[in-house]
């Protein structure tokens, strides 16, 4: 009977093989994509990522049925399943430019403000993304040479890039692909095409009653528009079909890597929350898009390839910033320096002046000994280490431009915010900053929907929380209360502050949303009810599945540029003399 059963399948498996051989064969010949003569020895890989779902947030799906074929896959062992850490900042650009260049030095968010250029970066641009993209792909090879890159903000070397940002511009669909060909074809399948229409409608419909009853409804998220429903169906119904066929008959042509990238929970999610029916409703139509690429890949065997299902980050359910506290980050910030300078003007008598500093320092120590909170304890050593710092100093002309005071610049991504000050080009040092703006940072440190403010002393990183602060260094200093000691890793937080605070396009401050674990909910400094970029909850632990046949030590990554590494050393993309040159750190 087992003999039996093994023929069947066999002959099962040699006619599907047949029948997706034929039919591929000719839609690839039909566009221009056959595959020729391509070597097809070297296994391959196909790199399905889910946008913005956590560990926590699939295995939640999973028990309620929203990601049926993923179960199916992990029950028959066909893959294994682990959580691991995406880094800081746990944004899309940041995660992709690791896992296919090795390299995500100096990305600081998805969105910053570069004060030597005076450019302010938005990954979203194709433009920006394709420059930083060139700086940090220099001398580093893509795990995608030779490959396909599908719906991605970066393209690992992929010799195809449709609908990827950095390489927008540079291959069009219905240019390269033969595209009208292409959907000539789509549309002669007439199950995919009703699936398509039944789908685009629903979700039009049901989104177009969501926005009506959004007029009866106070603080509802959406205005009643009919335009932006029908384009959303463009781009997550549509062009979700069209980089699933294109994937498929990739793998007829055995394209060596194929990195595709759904982000449409991703984008529901941040609008109706990571465990909402309508994120979970997204997440089950890309679990259909993976079950069909799945079963090309088993039933055709033009190339043997490995499948991994990955997300870049996961999503916290947050409350925003603006909603909390009345008014937007920059507008609190902009209500600080409202108030006066408190400094010498007299910088010609650096004598005198220096007679006076050591008064001062004096007494703010004896101030800063005395007072309980430990926030505002640290806020005054800041100022004191300043002006110990400037006392054995000559007369020389002060380092900023005082007239660019209220130049202040606010880059808000998720959870996480970078604060930039313009009266200097260079990076300043929490001491400046208290010199100039003194009732800035405590204001900052104190506020309800800031939990964490982060920034630079002398090559030092400081973190200050409401109750503690820790600089890390030359050592490890905790004073007070650990203002990391709410996460779960703070020694890691910790590490990946660090390191963030190193990229030289970090902002003066690093402001992160309040964390409470209790309610498991953070505060956001954008428009969303769950939210990614900093610290807390689930955004910080996505998943990776891989083939239970491969060794991958998920327990020791603690940034996406250590993917990079499985990749390049478990499919020998890398010439045997040639080394990839390390991340700027």
């Amino acid at each position: 009977m087992t003999w039996l059963v093994r023929k069947i399948v066999d002959l099962f498996s040699f006619l599907s093989g047949l029948y997706y051989s034929r039919k591929y064969a000719a839609i690839a010949k039909r566009i221009g994509r056959d595959p020729g003569g391509e070597a097809t020895h070297r296994r391959g890989f196909i790199v399905v990522q889910v946008d913005g779902l956590s560990y926590e947030h699939l295995l939640e799906a999973m028990r309620r049925g929203y990601a049926p074929h993923i179960s199916r896959l992990l029950q028959r062992g066909r893959l294994r399943l682990a959580r691991w850490r995406c880094g800081l900042p746990s944004t899309t650009p940041a995660v992709q430019a690791g896992i296919m260049f090795g390299n995500n030095f100096d990305i600081p968010a998805f969105r910053w403000y570069e004060k030597d250029t005076r450019i302010s970066v938005l990954t979203k641009i194709p433009s920006l993304i394709k420059n930083v993209q060139d700086r940090v792909s220099h001398g580093r090879p893509g795990i995608l040479r030779d490959g396909s890159s599908y719906v991605n903000m970066v393209d690992g070397d992929a010799r195809l890039a449709l609908f990827t940002l950095s390489a927008l511009g540079s291959q069009r669909f219905f240019e390269n692909v033969r595209g009208f060909s292409f959907l000539f074809l789509f549309l002669l399948n007439p199950w995919r095409v009703l699936r398509v229409i039944t789908r685009s409608v629903w979700d039009y419909l049901v989104d177009l009653g969501k926005r009506a009853v959004g007029l009866f409804v106070p603080g509802h998220y959406q205005p009643f528009d009919v335009i932006s429903p029908f384009l959303m169906i463009i781009t997550n119904i549509v062009l979700r079909e069209i980089q699933t066929f294109s994937a498929m008959i990739d793998i007829y042509r055995g394209v060596p890597a194929i990195y595709t990238n759904y982000y449409s929970y991703d984008e529901v999610g941040h609008h109706f929350g990571a465990s909402s029916h309508e994120a979970f409703n997204a997440l089950r139509g890309i679990d259909h898009q993976i079950r069909q690429i799945n079963r090309i890949r088993t039933q055709y065997h033009r190339r043997e390839y490995d499948l991994y299902i990955l997300s870049d980050h996961g999503l916290t359910p947050s409350v925003p910033f603006q909603k909390k506290c009345g008014q937007s980050l920059g507008q609190f910030i902009a209500q600080q320096l409202g108030e006066g300078l408190l400094m010498d003007e007299q910088w010609g008598d650096e004598r005198q002046w220096a007679i006076k500093a050591l008064f001062l320092t004096h007494e703010l120590a004896g101030i800063e000994a005395r007072l309980s909170r430990r926030g505002a304890a640290a806020l005054l050593r800041f100022i004191r280490q300043y002006v110990e710092d400037r006392i054995p100093r000559t007369a020389e002309e002060m380092p900023w431009d005082l007239t660019r005071r209220r130049d202040v610049i606010v880059r808000n991504s998720g959870s996480l915010a970078h604060v930039y000050f313009n009266v200097s080009p260079s990076p300043m040092n929490l001491s400046e900053i208290a010199l100039i703006y003194p009732a800035l940072l405590r204001a900052l440190i104190e506020h309800e929907g800031i939990g964490w403010v982060v920034g630079r002393e002398h090559g030092e990183t400081v973190i200050m929380g409401k109750e503690g602060t820790r600089t890390l260094g030359g050592g490890n200093d905790i004073q007070g209360q650990d203002p990391l000691a709410s996460l779960p890793e703070p020694e890691y937080a910790a590490a990946q502050l660090r390191r963030l605070a190193s990229f030289p396009h970090s902002g003066d401050l690093i402001l992160l949303g309040t964390w409470n674990p209790r309610e498991g909910i953070l505060v956001s400094f954008e428009d969303q009810v769950a939210s990614h970029g900093g610290l807390g909850g689930p955004q910080d632990y996505p998943f990776v599945m891989y083939p239970a046949a491969i060794k991958m030590d998920v327990e020791n990554v603690t940034n996406s540029t250590d993917l990079y590494s499985h990749f390049m050393r478990t499919y020998n993309l890398v010439p045997p003399d040639a080394t990839p040159t390390q991340p700027s750190s």
